[in-house]
């Protein structure tokens, strides 16, 4: 071992490091952002739920009641309704995530010790339903009476139910699969694209299409379609096997969960092009395509609640495409809207298409330098 030489090899090496601009900034970059998003960003107790109230007995000890809910801070009045069914659709529609439903004969439920209150909950998200739970729990000591109401005896400590839609049984399965849709087509169509025209480089094949008559758009577009087929394959799969052994329902139209997965698709593609147009080795490609995975998949809302992280990380959660779409599968499969309901979502993704890929068209140029 002649320790010259070894000193020597490592010297270029980590010269050579210092130049690879990519590699330098996943030796700094990752345990950066993996510590301020743990750290800072995902948080699981939830607060500020996006909840809707409706108050059918409008009486001093309703009013007590309901201020006493918000006061835990777990929910922040968004909404306003005249009947449970106004809630229910906004939850199907994705409006809110928890109802507060306070009936007209409250003060005699209050007497007679029965519940005094419901808390709807979109049973789609399971943490929703553990936040419902803690909410139903809390002390509602200032909740009193209304004089109006005859005292006919002491009256019981208010005591609230919690019903859960669209997955009564708490099954993690219905929450995690069709959210694993929008991950695994993250993971996979980022990164054949990324490395899409990388590789038409490096085997030599960019000489033979800058000699046809190609536009840049054509180039791009028709790599993109071949992958839409591959997506929606993925898709089936993973939809087969859900509903094969986990009972995943689909409640929703079947034609939406593909024309949102189709969204997602085009949204991970157009990315993937732009990486792709950026990197200059396969290597570099995948290593930015990491840098775009690793906050899809913990500021989305797929492994931590969206609604637990402070407002900056979910500003940022609102550029990355899995966020929407894991609105719009869930809303489809698990609360059976439609997409027209969820048209925010999906304009959103229409938006990320139409940039990304013209970002793309435009950063490639058929040339070799």
């Amino acid at each position: 071992m002649n320790w010259r030489r070894l000193w020597a090899i490592v010297v270029k090496e980590l010269r050579q490091l210092s130049r690879d601009r990519i590699t330098l900034a996943m030796v700094i970059g990752i345990p950066v952002i993996q510590l301020v998003l743990f750290g800072y960003a995902i948080n699981l107790n939830l607060r500020g739920l996006d909840a809707g109230i409706v108050d059918q007995a409008n009486s001093a000890g309703s009013r007590a009641l309901v201020m006493d809910m918000l006061a835990t801070d777990v929910v922040a009045p968004t909404a306003h309704a005249d009947t449970p069914q106004q809630l229910m659709a906004m939850i199907r529609r994705g409006q809110i995530s928890i109802g507060i439903v306070v009936p007209a004969d409250f003060e005699l439920r209050r007497v007679d010790g029965r519940p005094v209150a419901q808390i709807l909950v979109d049973g789609s998200d399971s943490t929703v339903q553990v936040a419902a739970s803690q909410l139903a729990q809390t002390p509602l000591d200032s909740a009193a009476p209304d004089t109006r109401a005859p005292a006919t005896s002491t009256p019981a400590q208010p005591r609230i139910t919690v019903v859960g839609f669209y997955n009564p049984q708490r099954r993690s399965a219905i929450n995690i699969v069709p959210g694993l849709i929008g991950v695994i087509l993250t993971m996979t169509m980022v990164l054949f694209t990324a490395i899409a025209i990388v590789r038409e480089r490096e085997r030599g094949n960019m000489e033979l299409l800058i000699a046809t008559p190609l536009t840049s758009a054509e180039l791009m577009v028709g790599k993109v379609l071949p992958y839409v087929v591959i997506g929606l394959v993925q898709t089936t799969v993973i939809l087969a096997l859900g509903i094969w052994l986990f009972q995943v329902p689909v409640r929703g139209s079947l034609l939406d969960v593909y024309l949102a997965t189709g969204l997602l698709i085009l949204a991970n593609l157009s990315l993937g092009l732009l990486i792709s147009s950026r990197a200059q080795s396969q290597f570099q490609a995948m290593q930015i395509t990491f840098f775009v995975f690793l906050p899809s998949i913990l500021l989305s809302g797929f492994m931590f609640p969206f609604a637990g992280m402070p407002k900056v990380a979910q500003w940022i959660a609102e550029v990355l495409p899995l966020t929407h779409f894991l609105r719009l599968i869930r809303g489809v499969m698990l609360r059976g809207a439609s997409l027209w309901e969820l048209w925010p979502d999906g304009l959103a993704l229409l938006a990320f298409i139409v940039v990304m890929m013209a970002a793309a068209i435009m950063r490639f140029r058929k040339r070799l330098d």
